[in-house]
């Protein structure tokens, strides 16, 4: 679940008062009336066909370099990923990792000498879920078995070996090595003349863990920056986020709208009003222009979930939590009837805006969805009353039962399966087989969500009397310190992380728009929970991340505006 704040206090709704647990909240600072106010100029043709303009440009340098420089090459497919490009030459960079591959590409004299080039293919290809050998940077190591010294004054090779050492899969030493290694040097070139932002950076979070539009908005300043920055993509970078950052807009628009009418914020005075955080989050799942249906039923979704969340863990008592549970799991409208007034207005919306995402699929791609979504819906209900549970007898589990609750009950499962049905176009009985059991793609990103959350929030939840969470379930059980127990459930991050990176390169039922969707809710919850609860409180720096995502476009260098005459 979200992070809470609890409290006792007499709640009063606008239809109804009674005397329940509440929860000071903050108000949310994103109207609805401000929302509907932005308006992105750069929605206009004239930057639309500019940035035609400089795709063809930088297909035709693609083209020139793969046939003269496979370095060149592959920087350049670095490149265009994190300005936040990728998605536009998809069909190029599939090209030229198939070519690097099938070519052997590491006998190349090139990639075989230079570490950055070997770890830079390395990262792209298993990126991308090729099955490359962490074997390839064995030349790199002394007879001792070490990595070689002489590489501690290869800053750029470092790096890319870092970034690269985040893809290893468990049981992968020699990565485990090479992190280590890696990070022990760049912490002495954080003031490295050139490179000492990119190391702060990298240090803080690794690329592999980052969020992509994010990763853009701050690599299209940093690559700029650099003398040898190809002022094409550059420009092609700043505009089509401007672009994205209209169709971002008008999403966000299309489904305040709805929050607005939906009502449950004004009705339901207890529970958080993070209609911006969850849009946030889908924005993190899948920022691509073409996933903006996606977006606004994946918003309405998380907000669901926040709503529902707070009448477990807030407001409702054990036993009307009882019949609201029994409620979802029987999906069935007459159930209405025995739920208590802010109970019905929860169902209601839950029934009809799942109901309708069931009946838009089954119109458009013939097929019945209802069954699995009502299914993430119980599971997740019920995950819910046992945590419920937990705390009204101030029960504390065992370590492997909270966290075997808890990977549901943090929502990641009904957000994956609801974006399956969202995102493919053929389901296939094997890839429904997947869902309804929860396949290894959508558990562990969910146990990620689940730590990360808990890191954050476990302090506050023990002091508010919370039983249940993972770090305090931990120490309960094997004595340990906060410290020695936050370094565990640290670790257990990391072996997820690796866990992850070896499913996407074994057969799985999945198409590769579902699966990047399931790393990147990892990456959005990493985003969230990195300083503290930014969904359930958000503070300053979740207001700079929606101005960054949503509100503020890049500035246009001056160069950048005599391309083109536009007026504001």
């Amino acid at each position: 679940m979200y992070g809470q704040f609890r409290c006792f206090a007499s709640t009063e709704t606008s239809h109804f008062k009674v005397e329940r647990q509440s929860a000071n909240y903050q108000p949310s600072v994103w109207s609805n009336d401000f929302v509907q106010s932005l308006k992105c100029p750069y929605m206009d043709d004239p930057y639309k066909d500019r940035v035609k303009k400089l795709e063809e440009e930088v297909r035709r340098m693609i083209f020139h370099n793969k046939n003269t420089d496979v370095l060149a090459t592959l920087e350049m497919v670095d490149h265009l990923q994190r300005l936040g490009l990728g998605y536009h030459f998809q069909k190029e960079i599939k090209e030229t990792l198939e070519d690097f591959a099938s070519s052997q590409g590491y006998n190349n004299e090139i990639i075989e000498k230079s570490l950055h080039a070997t770890a830079l293919s390395f990262r792209l290809l298993r990126q991308h879920g090729y099955k490359v050998s962490q074997d390839v940077f064995s030349s790199f190591k002394d007879r001792s078995g070490n990595f070689k010294q002489c590489l501690a004054k290869d800053v750029e090779g470092l790096l890319s070996l870092y970034e690269a050492s985040y893809l290893a899969f468990e049981g992968e030493n020699l990565l485990a090595e090479a992190m280590a290694f890696t990070r022990t040097h760049l912490e002495d070139l954080k003031s490295h003349v050139s490179k000492g932002e990119q190391v702060r950076h990298a240090l803080e979070v690794p690329l592999h863990h980052r969020t992509t539009m994010l990763e853009a908005r701050w690599y299209i300043e940093a690559y700029g920056k650099r003398e040898d920055a190809n002022s094409v993509l550059v420009e092609l970078a700043k505009l089509d986020f401007n672009v994205l950052q209209g169709v971002l807009q008008r999403d966000l628009q299309d489904v305040s709208r709805w929050w607005k009418d939906l009502g449950l914020a004004n009705n339901l005075s207890f529970t958080r009003d993070r209609l911006m955080e969850c849009f946030v989050w889908t924005v993190g799942i899948a920022f691509e222009p073409q996933f903006g249906h996606l977006r606004k039923e994946l918003t309405k979704v998380t907000a669901l979930i926040t709503t529902i969340d707070d009448v477990y863990d807030v407001y409702g008592p054990l036993d009307d939590l009882e019949i609201f549970t029994d409620a979802v799991e029987r999906w069935d409208i007459d159930a209405v009837i025995n739920l208590p007034p802010y109970m019905k207005l929860c169902f209601l919306a839950l029934y009809n805006t799942v109901n309708e995402m069931v009946y838009d699929t089954l119109k458009e791609k013939g097929e019945n969805i209802l069954p699995y979504l009502t299914k993430a819906w119980a599971d997740l209900c019920k995950a819910f009353l046992r945590e419920a549970k937990w705390c009204y007898n101030k029960d504390i589990p065992s370590f492997k039962d909270y966290l075997d609750n808890g990977w549901l009950s943090v929502s990641g499962p009904l957000i994956l399966v609801h974006a399956y049905f969202l995102v493919t176009t053929k389901f296939t009985d094997q890839a429904l087989v997947g869902l309804e059991k929860y396949h290894n793609l959508l558990r562990w990103p969910s146990i990620n969500f689940r730590l990360y959350n808990d890191l954050s929030t476990s302090t506050a939840e023990v002091e508010r009397g919370e039983t249940a969470n993972s770090k305090h379930c931990f120490k309960r059980e094997t004595g340990f310190s906060e410290e020695r127990a936050r370094i565990h459930i640290i670790d257990m991050i990391e072996r997820s992380w690796r866990k992850m990176n070896k499913e996407r390169v074994l057969d799985h039922p999945f198409e590769e728009p579902f699966v990047e969707m399931s790393i990147n809710l990892a990456r959005i919850a990493q985003c969230t929970y990195q300083f503290g609860d930014e969904h359930g409180a958000p503070d300053i720096r979740a207001k700079n991340r929606v101005l960054a995502l949503i509100i503020e476009p890049i500035p246009l260098t001056e160069r950048d505006n005599t391309s083109y005459s536009i007026s504001y």
